[in-house]
């Protein structure tokens, strides 16, 4: 009896063994699903330039090896595209541009593409009469819409202009596999994670209800230094949270002042990082879903970047040559002085458009030290670029002696001072008219705070490559380019044998004192505090949001404080006609994300806690 007890435990467990086995090899014979991330760089209101850039991806997969190809939110008309969509036919245009890459895609392959499409209940209902929306093409045709949720109205974000939000939870099926999709803000919503809640519904947490087996996140997300970082980490809290795999594809470029810098991700449901794409460039990534464990396998990971510094170069530099390039501008000219601000500018112009496309006009005046020329010269010698030397001393004699009964009555001051700060405006931007270069200013960030800058001067310009670059950031990223990042920049040029000594800024640029040269011996601390002292009060009044209370309480001297405040409240006008600025922290001195009032009392700013 024992005996034919165990026999037949025996055959059990053999015939679940076989049935096992079975079931394993049937499973082994179902293919993953193949998904391609492509990282596009569209340029705004280009639609047909833009669709072929979204076809071009598409016949880059290899036939049969991807189910399902990303692209990037409003991949089809770039992002942002502001008051083209005011016009009608702007609207019209871009959904026969749809249609018609709908018909050229591969039949076999389903497309997420970023599109504008019209609300046609908002005449009857109210509300706005277009919505940000995702367009499922495939089989020749567009097989659904999707629409955005969350429409973000914070810093550079405008889409309640715009935009009205969709109601539904979005979702489509694909070979079995249910596929949640959500467009950049979508994601940005999890109480968790922030410790409150911003918007009054949460998308995923809608999917998840739904029972998705994976999300999408079309994002046009726009960078500014650590945003990386805390995309991921959202990602990854949102994927554990909900256990969900999440893929997120983001833009790449840079139009205006805003700098997409891809880095497209995705984690799997355990919030792992299973992929990365490249950081500011195009890129195009394959991922692989298995229908049985409802996960992501692992894939390629593009390394991270090695400091704040190698990644706020890679940015700036992507900005200069998206920024020339679609403006149609081949070659940039910067005013050269010696000064580790201009410095910088002609490295990142350097790497940006090639040596050969840059024009260092140095233009010294009878208060110019000798060693500024020098140091210009020896920079620009580093760096391969073309100079050319103005000296604006008989320019400065004849303003003098045309406005001389004007100024007779008044001491040498900053009306002088700044006079030659606009000759060499004005000569700067003759050539540049002339030439039809482009002319890049040079002043960063805390001088634009301050206003320590001049109008029609050193702000002339077509863009300005630092002025959201505080100079304390200028000083670390020059380090850093004169150490870890030399090779980059050496790699840009072509030629190490252009080298004078180790070191592509000069060491005295970096040594020196900084100073305007508008008049002997002047440096730029007669006027404005310690650089570092400066750039922390800035950062808590632009960044932190703090009152002069306190940051007096977090250890700054109070009349300092209250002095660099009337300064930003009066520079206020001279921001307000600067040259487009390239964005890289979470308040940049643009149209959108700095909406500061020129007339106007900050008293109340002054005393809050």
């Amino acid at each position: 009896m024992y005996y034919g007890l165990v026999k037949r435990i025996y055959q059990w467990i053999k015939k679940k063994i076989k049935e096992e086995n079975s079931a394993i090899i049937f499973y082994s014979k179902i293919p993953t699903m193949k998904i391609a991330i492509a990282q596009l760089n569209p340029i705004i209101g280009d639609l047909s330039g833009n669709a072929q850039k979204i076809l071009a991806a598409a016949y880059s997969v290899p036939a049969k090896e991807a189910q399902l190809l990303l692209t990037p939110e409003l991949s089809l008309c770039g992002y942002p595209p502001k008051d083209l969509l005011l016009y009608p036919c702007f609207i019209r245009e871009m959904d026969l541009t749809l249609q018609q890459l709908a018909k050229d895609l591969p039949p076999d392959l389903k497309v997420l593409v970023g599109t504008v499409t019209a609300n046609l209940n908002a005449s009857v209902n109210g509300g706005k009469h277009l919505f940000n929306s995702v367009a499922l093409l495939g089989g020749n045709k567009v097989e659904n819409i999707f629409h955005k949720r969350l429409l973000p109205t914070y810093d550079v974000f405008d889409e309640r202009r715009y935009f009205e939000p969709g109601t539904e939870a979005n979702y489509f099926n694909l070979d079995g596999i249910h596929i949640g999709v959500t467009i950049c803000e979508d994601l940005w919503n999890d109480e968790e994670f922030f410790g409150k809640v911003n918007y009054r519904c949460c998308p995923i947490d809608d999917l998840s209800n739904i029972g998705v087996d994976l999300v999408v996140n079309l994002s046009a997300s726009p960078y500014i230094t650590g945003k990386q970082d805390l995309r991921e980490k959202i990602s990854q809290h949102v994927s554990r949270r909900f256990q969900k795999p999440i893929i997120y594809a983001n833009q790449v470029g840079s139009n205006d002042d805003l700098i997409f810098d891809g880095r497209s991700f995705a984690h799997n449901h355990q919030g792992e990082l299973v992929c990365r794409a490249q950081g500011f460039v195009a890129d195009l990534i394959m991922l692989e879903f298995d229908p049985i464990k409802r996960d992501f396998l692992p894939g390629s990971i593009a390394t991270k970047y090695e400091c704040v510094d190698e990644e706020r170069w890679h940015a700036l530099v992507l900005g200069v040559r998206e920024y020339a390039g679609k403006c149609g501008f081949t070659q940039a000219i910067l005013g050269l002085s010696g000064g580790i601000d201009s410095a910088l500018v002609a490295s990142i112009a350097t790497a940006a458009l090639g040596k050969e496309n840059v024009l260092g006009v140095l233009m010294p005046s009878p208060h110019s030290s000798q060693h500024s020329v020098t140091d210009a010269l020896e920079l620009s010698k580093n760096l391969g670029i073309k100079t050319q030397i103005f000296p604006i001393g008989e320019l400065m004699a004849s303003y003098a002696k045309t406005l001389g009964k004007l100024f007779s009555d008044g001491e040498f001051g900053h009306a002088e001072e700044n006079i030659q700060s606009r000759i060499r405006g004005n000569l700067l931007m003759a050539i540049a008219n002339k030439s039809g270069h482009l002319l890049l200013s040079t002043g960063n960030k805390s001088e634009m705070a301050v206003g320590y800058c001049t109008l029609y001067g050193d702000m002339s310009g077509g863009l300005a490559v630092i002025a959201d670059v505080p100079k304390t950031y200028v000083y670390s990223i020059c380090r850093w380019l004169n150490l870890q990042g030399r090779n980059l920049l050496i790699n840009s040029i072509g030629e190490k044998n252009n080298y004078t000594s180790e070191e592509i800024i000069p060491h005295h640029i970096l040594t020196k004192p900084p100073s305007a040269e508008l008049k002997p011996d002047q440096v730029d601390q007669d006027s404005l505090p310690e650089y570092e002292i400066l750039d922390d009060i800035l950062q808590r009044l632009f960044q932190d949001h703090q009152s002069v209370n306190q940051i007096v309480a977090a250890g700054h001297n109070e009349i300092l404080v209250d002095r660099v405040m009337q300064m930003v409240a009066r520079a206020e006008f001279k921001r307000r006609q600067a040259p487009p600025i390239l964005k890289i922290t979470d308040r940049a001195f643009d149209t959108t994300g700095w909406r500061m009032p020129i007339a106007s009392n900050w008293s109340a700013i002054k005393k809050g806690y």
